[in-house]
């Protein structure tokens, strides 16, 4: 059974340029995740970025909504990796929201 995170992330940049930091601080991201092996997939679809990536043996997937005001984060955490969640929900948010502090 899966175990969801849900963030949301509020910016003051616009929807263009928050995608843009978002595009370009993905693999930060991804490196958050614990035993993440391999490249992730990832496909914009408008202004969502759908990915996943293989963690410790278990496929992660998530979505990442980029809206005007706050960018959204949606993960499905499986297995194991789901007793994690709460400690890599806190490392997200802080990520996220170094990518979209206005400078």
């Amino acid at each position: 059974m899966a175990t969801p995170i849900s963030i949301s992330i509020p910016h003051q940049l616009g929807r263009v340029e928050a995608r843009r930091r978002i595009d370009a601080g993905f693999a930060r991201i991804i490196t958050l995740l614990p035993g993440s092996s391999g490249p992730p997939t990832q496909r914009w679809e408008g202004d969502r970025l759908i990915f996943s990536v293989a963690a410790m043996g278990q496929t992660v997937s998530g979505v990442i909504h980029v809206l005007d005001a706050a960018v959204t984060m949606e993960i499905e955490m499986p297995g194991v990796l789901g007793v994690i969640a709460r400690g890599l929900k806190g490392k997200l948010q802080k990520m996220g929201q170094l990518l979209l502090t206005k400078k």
